[in-house]
């Protein structure tokens, strides 16, 4: 069912706005979070070098739309198995300081400027992990974020996940569930993204963009005719 203000129940707002939904990864930054946080462990010692050779073969499996999502989770996750979250913060903002924030394409925050202005909500919907997703959108200034859960046993990381994992449909599902919890009734929604993944999201929305699209993605995107930007070159409006 594509987005509706039926969507989002027993809500009252006064002026109504429009949501603004980004996926994170190759939409606002030139590179996957989750991969440039694994090189990161390796680098820093924090992770064996076989963990590469692991995510290689998975990210190869995601560009093809065939990824386990559990599986690559429950790989990825394991450095992290056993340590207290605000010692992973700390990894963390080092990271986004030295890795994440270089990679933030300019036209990302333009467009996240242009929704600002006219007043919309934004959203960012992410597969990756919370403890990723969460501060790298508030260095783009965005409140509200749905990524993947960590699960957490008596303050500290078990490694696994929990809940509905954000990926593919699962994103629509936890969208969702987001909206039942909003105090806002939207007039519609815009949706950005570069991964064929993503469909279901992009299906979901109003005005689906295909962001930085990846072939299969670029393809369908052609054939619907939905606006496609890539933010990879200068010219960055192709239709």
């Amino acid at each position: 069912m594509p987005f509706t203000t039926q969507t989002i129940m027993n809500t009252k707002i006064t002026t109504p706005s429009y949501l603004a939904i980004f996926d994170l990864d190759e939409t606002l930054i030139a590179a996957d979070s989750a991969s440039l946080w694994n090189h990161f462990l390796v680098e820093k010692g924090l992770a064996p070098v076989s963990l590469l050779t692991h995510e290689h073969a998975m990210m190869t499996a995601y560009a093809k739309g065939t990824l386990d999502m559990t599986s690559y989770m429950t790989a990825t996750l394991e450095p992290l198995k056993g340590k207290k979250p605000h010692i992973i913060k700390q990894r963390v903002d080092d990271f986004i300081h030295e890795v994440i924030t270089p990679a933030i394409y300019p036209q990302a925050l333009d467009r996240i400027e242009w929704h600002q202005k006219r007043g919309d909500h934004i959203l960012i919907i992410s597969a990756t992990g919370e403890h990723l997703v969460k501060p790298i959108a508030a260095v783009l200034g965005i409140n509200n974020v749905i990524a993947i859960h960590l699960e957490q046993k008596e303050g500290i990381y078990t490694g696994k996940t929990t809940g509905i994992l954000s990926f593919k449909e699962g994103k629509v599902e936890r969208l969702k569930l987001w909206l039942q919890q909003q105090n806002h009734s939207y007039k519609g929604s815009y949706g950005y993204s570069d991964s064929i993944n993503d469909l279901p999201l992009l299906n979901f929305v109003n005005k689906p963009f295909a962001v930085n699209p990846d072939p299969m993605l670029a393809m369908h995107a052609q054939m619907q005719e939905w606006t496609i930007m890539d933010w990879r070159h200068a010219n960055n409006i192709l239709r």
